[in-house]
């Protein structure tokens, strides 16, 4: 099992060719997320629940396709490659079965059901759907529901967005939630605080600077799965925001201002 970064420098031992440090999330994206697709790797084998931005996250050969390269040179290499082809699809069924068992299933309001990638910060957020949402956004509409660990996203309710004013990059700099409360015209932008940071002044100026066309008021929270996770970031949680803990599902805790969980001029 070998990290993206294990795996630059096997290449650069082994094959004579450097990859810079910054083209670690590249070379990811546009090649192992491929292998793992077609069925050539699997990812952290001995913890599919790893959070997506744990140092040991990992990938390794799957066992079938590491007994054919076995076989290179050898007599019967080309009879190993057919046999391979014809179970392939089979095998890649087999994975894909195992990946959806470990996605996490989050209900919405409206009553369907999304799944997303299994552990980080995709667990909190599944919280935040299932508790938050009724309690505090009460038939709101979930536009975006962001997953962490792949490029596709559970939700995106595109359409409804642009009606807005809103056009969200392809990724980055996005929320981890977005309701749209429709008889408020609020726009709820919730961020998933349990393995990175909440909505500090630098994250409240780039959410504006993202929602700056927005015709909706915005509301930022910021969301933690325990009133200890959140100590940790008391004193770099912005102004005029909320915050909100998993663990105490029907409390909100206000920041400053002349309203409690509303927009600002």
């Amino acid at each position: 099992m070998l990290g993206v970064t294990p795996i630059m420098h096997w290449i650069a031992e082994h094959y004579g060719q450097e990859y810079k440090p910054n083209t670690r999330e590249t070379m990811r994206r546009r090649t192992l997320h491929q292998f793992l697709e077609t069925g050539l790797v699997v990812e952290n084998p001995d913890k599919p629940a790893r959070p997506i931005n744990s140092p040991k996250w990992c990938y390794q050969l799957t066992a079938e396709v590491l007994a054919l390269a076995q076989t290179l040179g050898q007599e019967g290499h080309h009879h190993s490659i057919s046999q391979y082809l014809e179970k392939r699809p089979g095998l890649l069924a087999m994975y894909e079965a195992a990946r959806d068992m470990e996605r996490i299933l989050v209900s919405l309001p409206a009553g369907s059901q999304v799944t997303l990638s299994p552990g980080g910060q995709n667990v909190l957020i599944r919280e935040i759907v299932e508790e938050f949402c009724p309690r505090f956004t009460p038939g709101g509409e979930i536009l975006y529901v962001g997953d962490a660990a792949r490029e596709e996203s559970g939700v995106y309710e595109r359409e409804t967005l642009e009606s807005l004013g809103v056009i969200l990059p392809e990724r980055g700099k996005m929320p981890d939630l977005i309701v749209y409360l429709r008889d408020k015209n609020w726009l709820v932008l919730m961020e998933a605080a349990s393995s990175h940071g909440p909505v500090d002044v630098q994250r409240h100026r780039e959410l504006t600077e993202l929602f700056v066309s927005c015709t909706a008021g915005l509301v930022l929270v910021s969301c933690f799965p325990s009133r200890a996770k959140m100590r940790e970031f008391l004193t770099e949680i912005a102004w005029e925001t909320d915050a909100w803990c998993a663990e105490h599902p029907d409390h909100l805790i206000h920041f400053n201002g002349d309203r409690f969980l509303g927009p600002y001029e």
